[in-house]
């Protein structure tokens, strides 16, 4: 086991699996243009490395990421500075998660509150800790939701429930974030960092190639038509037919053992 320290984010490399940790307890690991830049960098570290295969995203502390760091926003509070840094950090940010052909686990602790919620909401798969809760709370001091939020969130669970969300600014406890679809999982708090490195090792152990083009071709037909959705299909099979997963799958299955895939 390797663990990378950065100021502002740990990288903790786990077999095939890397663990990112958001590193600013102190302010609930609150988004500052340092952690925006080593979060940014170790997506790109991990999604070039070919022997990881499954990635965690959390928070240390008690908070998953309480969400933009206020302070930083208030030095330079004018309009164009906002809205350059959300085309330029923040939606370069959340478009690189949603496109790392990796699963990517959200193990949620504490609060995922404004773009810390986003953030959340741009992983694959989330596990939340059974105290844990999601907020998008921008309504609450007069802002509209972003980092993608907007996008993700209506996807998930419609827009009634999205709306509901974004104009009440409370907290969205882990249980109902469950029968919403928000949360794939909820464990008891003190079990969160084992059962989501657990599930990212079976991610990890299946075939990670087709895995990485299923959440390519989902993320597509989000906005594709039927007929594009079936054509992209047809072109990621292309792919997959040729693999060595596809080839030790159905050898596996012929000579009814446990598949051992390599993600190649």
């Amino acid at each position: 086991m390797q663990v990378t320290m950065h100021e502002t984010l740990l990288l903790e490399r786990d077999g095939p699996v890397a663990v990112l940790t958001l590193n600013r307890p102190e302010r609930r690991n609150a988004l500052n243009r340092t952690l925006e830049k080593a979060l940014h960098n170790a997506l790109l570290h991990v999604r070039d490395d070919p022997d990881i295969r499954a990635i965690v995203l959390t928070g240390a502390g008690p908070d998953f990421c309480s969400g933009a760091d206020l302070d930083a926003f208030q030095a330079n509070p004018s309009p164009a500075f906002v809205r350059q840094h959300l085309l330029q950090v923040y939606g370069p940010l959340v478009e690189l998660i949603t496109s790392i052909e990796k699963p990517i686990l959200g193990a949620i602790n504490g609060t995922a509150a404004g773009a810390g919620c986003s953030l959340a909401l741009a992983c694959d798969l989330r596990i939340m800790a059974d105290n844990a809760s999601l907020m998008l709370a921008f309504s609450n001091i007069g802002l509209v939701p972003d980092m993608g939020a907007t996008f993700l969130l209506v996807r998930l669970v419609g827009y009634a429930r999205a709306f509901e969300m974004a104009a009440e600014g409370q907290r969205i406890p882990a249980s109902r974030c469950l029968s919403w679809g928000l949360a794939n999982r909820v464990v008891p708090a003190d079990r969160l960092q084992e059962e989501a490195r657990r599930w990212a090792h079976e991610l990890a152990a299946r075939p990670t190639l087709a895995l990485g083009l299923t959440k390519t071709a989902l993320h597509y037909a989000l906005t594709a038509s039927l007929r594009e959705a079936v054509a992209y299909e047809a072109l990621l099979q292309q792919q997959c037919i040729l693999s060595n997963d596809h080839r030790e799958g159905v050898q596996a299955f012929l000579e009814k053992r446990p598949p051992v895939f390599t993600g190649s």
